[in-house]
Formats: C-alpha cells, structure tokens, sequence
C-alpha cells in the first residue's frame, strides 16, 4: 500500500515504523474474515482493512475524526488479523501507533476521560484494585444481577513449594492476577516443583504495562517496563531460565519488551535480553517430560478456551491442548478459536454491548459438546468467562496441579 505520510509523521520512530507496516498491507481483506467486530458489525471501518486505511489518512493529512476514532476504539487489538495475513502486516502495532495519535489529536467526552483514568489508575496496582475488590466481594450478594456477575468470588492461594532446585524460573505476579485468582502463580509454581524447577517472583515486579500502553498511555506504560526489567535483572543475570508467564495477555505484552524499547539507550539490551526469556507457561511444559508428573487418565471433559494473546500474538496456538492431552486429559469439541471472547484487556469495560455478543457467541462454541470445565490461559479472559458460564471456569494450570 502507498503512504505519502507527512513529515511531522516520519521524523518519528513510530511514525516511520507505521510507514513502514502500511507499505506492506496489499488490501486484499483477508482479515476481515477473522476479524470479530467485522462479522458481528459488517462495516468496513470495524475491520481490519478500514482501521488501517483509517490510519494512512491520518498519517497523510494530519486530521482525524471522532467517528475514526470510534472505529479505533471496536478494535480488540485480538490479532486475528496477524494470523490470517498473508503478507505479515504488524497490525497490532499500526493500531497501538494510530490510537497513540488519535488520543492526541481528539478531546473525549469527560465521562471516557475518567473511566480511561479510572482503570489506569487502579488495575495496575494491586494495592489500590485489591481493597476495592475485596470489598465488592463482601457486598456480592447484595448487588444487583449484572454487576453481581462482574464480581469474581474469592480465591486464595494455596502453599508454595518449599523445596529449591537447581534449575531457576521467574514468575511475573501482574496486577488483576495477583489479586483476583492468586491461586495461579501457585499453582504453576507447584507443578514445576514436581519436575524439579523452583519458580520465584521478583517482589518488586508488577503490572506489565498493558494496561497503561493499549489505553494510548505510552510513556506511562514503557514505565512499568522499566520497572519490571529491574526487578528481574539480578535473576536473569544469576542465571534465570525463564520468564514464565502465567497471563498470556501479559506475555503478549512482555515479549514485545524489547520491540517498545528499542531506542532506550539505558534499557534496550535489558529489554531484548527479556523478551527473549519470555515463555507462557504451556511452552514451557511442552519441553519437560509430564510422565514425571505421575497423572492417571482424566474422565473430565475440558473445554479448552485459548486466548487472543496466546495463539496470535506468543504464537503458541495449540500447545495447552497439548499439554493437557500429553497429561490425560479429555478434551472436549470447541469451534471458531480463533475468535475473540470480548474480555480484551479493558475491552469489556469500555464496550460492553460488543463484548457481551462475542462473549455469548464464544460460551456457545466453547460448550456445544458438553464438556464439564472450561480451561483458559488469560486471567481477563477467566473473569470474563466466569461471568456468563454455567460451568466452572479456571486456568487450566489449576487444574493440572489439583490433579
């Protein structure tokens, strides 16, 4: 695709980085028919193909509507896109850019202006979110239905292995994990015990910058990068195997590390050397002899949901499947995977009525063949799940270590 972008545009790393990933788009509309606001919406400018042209226009003439940037806002960033392509176009990053610019450039009603401070304000802190969690919980049963369901019951976290081995891995405790499902680090930590790996998490470490960075908060967001790579350096420089991630949605974001700050003098060696660690947790199985786990053959069936951020954006697609079939586990019959539940980071809080018809269709493809438990590998995507299944939902190393 030709792009005459502007010159204010290109003397910038991201706006030469957008040029760059135009070029390589051959409008043919493959995307769209994996794009799950396009089959839902049959607009062009809520598919893939329209959001870029959206984005060219900006970059090439300087203006940009509010109208784009509600076509910007649909966008999921899911990365389904990125898959289907067939020329490798980096959407996901176009989209990040353009929305970087639209934030810019457009004032938002006052009421989106606080939500958006609102969840940047309070998710990536666990010190904040939790109070006011726990405080939903306890007036659970008084709230009315809809935002009863958006209250995840309490969970608490079991022990951790005592015992240390010679083989090292970090764990990233995150935010809304830590806080809402902290059984899952524990979890992960306890079956790799069993196969001789000991799992830490760096206690200064915290939210990976998700949250700040697709809510166009860039430099916040590259902060808590910063953070991050700090905290873990005195283990990877001790020797470290792993950076093991538990969230895929933060592992999406951890790998790109060394992408995000590849101009920073100070931290982009450190931020490769990171991102080059990362691993979800089902890689890292998927390399360890699961015999040694010591597990019968399961009569459950499972329902395995895999995230946006596992299959298209860590490209690890397919490999929980294999890990629970390798374990004993029966899996049970899902379709259309490839398309978003709706949870999508601060997605379901910022478009609700679209991310409750891609929830509906997901538990529909999830639970057509009657399993009994649905597994997942994203705490967003866990809570949202859990809001509308009649079955039990839960990441699906949970399930792995209670076995």
């Amino acid at each position: 695709m030709k792009a005459d972008v502007l010159e204010i545009y290109r003397a910038t790393p991201e706006g030469q980085e957008a040029e760059e990933i135009l070029r390589a788009c051959v409008h043919c509309g493959f995307c769209t028919a994996t794009c799950p606001t396009y089959q839902e919406l049959f607009d062009e400018r809520d598919g893939p193909r329209g959001r870029i042209y959206l984005i060219k226009q900006l970059l090439e003439t300087g203006e940009v509507s509010e109208r784009s940037r509600v076509h910007l806002d649909r966008c999921l960033t899911c990365r389904s896109c990125e898959t289907t392509c067939p020329s490798g176009v980096k959407y996901g990053r176009l989209v990040d850019i353009g929305r970087g610019l639209v934030e810019q450039q457009t004032r938002r009603p006052a009421k989106q202006r606080l939500l958006r401070w609102g969840l940047r304000t309070l998710l990536p802190y666990p010190s904040r979110f939790g109070p006011l969690m726990r405080i939903g919980q306890r007036l659970r049963p008084l709230l009315p239905g809809d935002l009863r369901r958006k209250v995840p019951p309490v969970r608490r976290a079991s022990p951790w292995p005592q015992q240390r081995h010679a083989r090292v891995m970090l764990a990233l405790a995150g935010c809304a994990q830590s806080v809402a499902t902290p059984n899952t680090n524990a979890a992960a930590a306890r079956v790799l015990d069993r196969l001789g790996i000991t799992l830490v998490e760096a206690p200064d470490a915290g939210c990976c910058g998700a949250v700040s960075y697709h809510l166009s908060a860039h430099d916040e967001g590259l902060d808590f990068m910063r953070r991050n790579i700090d905290a873990w350096w005195p283990a990877i420089e001790a020797g470290c195997e792993a950076i093991v991630m538990t969230a895929s949605g933060c592992g999406a974001m951890v790998q790109e590390y060394g992408h995000l700050l590849r101009h920073d003098p100070a931290y982009a060696d450190k931020a490769r050397r990171v991102s080059e660690l990362t691993r979800d947790i089902g890689q890292v199985l998927l390399g360890e002899d699961l015999s040694r786990l010591g597990l019968a053959q399961q009569t459950e069936r499972v329902a395995v949901h895999c995230p946006c951020t596992l299959q298209h954006a860590m490209k690890q697609g397919g490999v929980v499947e294999e890990v629970l079939r390798r374990a004993g586990f029966t899996l049970a019959k899902t379709r259309d995977n490839h398309l978003c539940c709706g949870s999508a980071g601060t997605y379901s809080i910022l478009q609700p009525a679209l991310s409750q018809r891609l929830l509906n269709n997901k538990l529909m493809a999830l639970t057509e063949d009657d399993p009994q438990r649905i597994v997942t590998s994203n705490i967003g995507c866990q809570l949202h799940l859990e809001t509308r299944a009649a079955l039990p939902v839960q990441h699906w190393i949970e399930l792995l270590d209670q076995s």
